[in-house]
């Protein structure tokens, strides 16, 4: 048939259709929302950003083997109602998680403060997906950036 709607209703959407090729394509559990379509006011994004940047950020201090970061969050509730760190027994879990909170606003609008993320920086994230990529000098994949490293083994 003829190819009449495209852009995201058409393919990647706010249903969701591609959020684990965009992620970690299996290898690591996710929430459900998807990102492409939403702006960076909306936790399905920025906070999967947030924990990606965190937990590598705690992999690259040497403080844990492997990390992964579960945030929950209510609709107006600006505080995450949970905040989880799993590093499968390699790490002080509960220690971890609350100094990530003390350096990190985890807020809505303080992650988009914190990876900078108000800026038109998310349409190279339509190809090869949204992790795994390097920062860019110009604020781009801002949460793969290491620059928690140095906090994170003085707060140890």
């Amino acid at each position: 048939g003829r190819f009449v709607i495209g852009g995201p209703d058409g393919d990647a959407g706010v249903t969701g259709r591609k959020i684990i090729v965009d992620t970690y394509g299996g290898a690591a559990p996710h929430g459900g929302g998807a990102f492409s379509g939403k702006d960076p006011t909306k936790v399905d994004r920025s906070a999967a950003y947030a924990a990606r940047y965190l937990a590598k950020n705690v992999v690259a201090a040497g403080l844990a083997e492997r990390c992964t970061i579960q945030i929950a969050y209510a609709i107006g509730v600006a505080k995450p109602l949970s905040f989880y760190v799993d590093t499968v027994g390699t790490a002080d879990e509960q220690r971890l998680a609350s100094v990530l909170q003390e350096l990190v606003d985890l807020s809505p609008r303080g992650i988009r403060t914190h990876l900078d993320l108000n800026r038109p920086i998310y349409a190279r994230t339509a190809a090869y997906g949204h992790f795994g990529r390097r920062p860019e000098s110009d604020g781009g994949f801002s949460w793969e950036r290491l620059d928690l490293v140095d906090e994170l083994r003085h707060a140890f």
